[in-house]
């Protein structure tokens, strides 16, 4: 099927990575689900059509041509059925509250106090660079068990692998447009592989505490364990995903308080309003803004328009949270707004399993930042750029205070 609208057929990746908000608008709009050539895939825009998808019996989780190129599979956000319930089965645990409560603050707290002392006393630093992403990637990768790889390397991995998986223009024959990305992609990925196999061959033989542990021998008979070829694809989730959500989250909150200098003194003030804060940052701006996808398992209507039974369908959560029909006046951020639920971490048996522990990172990494520096600013000298489509958050954010 092809899209009765003509504008849609002019859609190119660089307005969506650059700005997606105006073209998503106008979907909402007019086509609430649209087939859009350059991704080869239809659009789900609004908060009910997003809801309805991601809920509904009639499709289930897949993973988009860019993802699927990317991780491979199983990945964790493209499987169904027993595959999909092993595979959060194996993740889950650590991530569960009651788990995530025992050690978080212990976890994450320190690291935020080390990368604070590296530049506090120089009045002024790039957040997203130094801190926000940092910091992000330092806590997950500790809690996997890739605790001997540096933070830098981390972050080099979670930039790669996005741009691989968001590599999604696609021409009319539907060939991928540009293959330096996935090039890209493949050597974060050969790089994993080298670092991580031998630490594989060791918790095969001598588990510990470590997630990757875990995942191998969890639920697994005595003696065995998963292969590391089913669980890699989801490991490269975890580093795109789960490792930039939190730090892009933090960093989406700060730029938006910085566009309201009374609630940026009010949180500085009253820190339990902090997770308040980031839960408008995360509607603001969403981390994953349109990583996810289904397919229609037969014939169906969504939101007035007939998806025929094979349809892949990009989920736009980012954009349902600028839905206007949920949202008023969605482009602001105002934490002082009615708090609704938002979709950054998506919804039905796909959303985030990182929910809680992600939440965390962002609140504790926020109090400790202001805390240490309750005079930030914005340098705006600066400007804040955003990018991504898929993923989305602060290139940079320049911030300045007085020693």
């Amino acid at each position: 099927m092809t899209s009765t609208l003509s504008w849609i057929d002019d859609i190119t990746m660089t307005e969506l990575e650059r700005n997606p908000y105006p073209v998503y608008e106008r979907l909402r709009a007019e086509a609430p689900i649209a087939f859009v050539p350059v991704l080869g895939a239809f659009v789900a825009s609004t908060t009910e059509a997003c809801r309805t998808i991601a809920n509904s019996d009639d499709f289930e989780g897949i993973i988009t041509p860019a993802g699927g190129r990317t991780f491979g599979h199983p990945a964790i956000i493209g499987v169904n059925g027993d595959i999909h319930e092993d595979l959060r089965s194996m993740v889950e645990p650590a991530l569960q509250p009651s788990e995530v409560d025992r050690w978080v603050e212990d976890l994450v707290r320190p690291i935020a106090q080390h990368y604070l002392e590296e530049f506090e006393a120089d009045g002024r630093a790039d957040l997203v660079t130094q801190y926000c992403e940092p910091l992000s990637v330092r806590a997950l990768g500790d809690l996997l068990g890739l605790k001997d790889v540096s933070s830098a390397t981390l972050r080099e991995w979670f930039h790669k692998l996005s741009d691989s998986f968001t590599n999604a223009a696609v021409d009319a024959d539907g060939n991928f447009t540009d293959q330096k990305r996935f090039d890209e992609g493949d050597a974060a990925k050969a790089e994993i592989q080298s670092i991580v196999d031998p630490l594989i061959d060791h918790w095969i033989e001598h588990p510990d505490d470590s997630a990757i542990s875990h995942w191998l021998h969890d639920g697994m008979p005595e003696g065995k364990t998963r292969d590391r070829d089913y669980i890699y694809p989801t490991l490269y989730v975890f580093l795109l995903g789960a490792m930039q959500e939190p730090g892009h989250a933090m960093s989406s909150t700060l730029a938006g308080l910085f566009t309201r200098l009374e609630q940026f003194e009010a949180v500085v003030d009253e820190p339990d309003l902090i997770p308040r804060a980031i839960a408008e940052g995360m509607r603001w701006t969403s981390p994953i803004w349109s990583g996810t996808a289904r397919i229609a398992k037969r014939d169906t209507v969504v939101s007035g328009t007939e998806v025929a039974e094979g349809s892949v369908v990009i989920l736009s959560y980012g954009s349902a949270n600028h839905d206007t029909d949920t949202f008023e006046a969605p482009t602001e951020y105002d934490m002082t707004r009615p708090p609704l639920p938002h979709l950054a971490f998506g919804t039905g048996n796909h959303a985030c399993a990182g929910i809680y522990f992600a939440n965390h990172v962002c609140r504790i990494g926020l109090e400790e930042l202001l805390e240490t520096i309750p005079n930030l600013e914005r340098d705006t000298s600066e400007d804040v750029e955003f990018w991504g489509w898929g993923f989305r958050g602060p290139t940079s954010l320049h911030a300045t205070w007085e020693v």
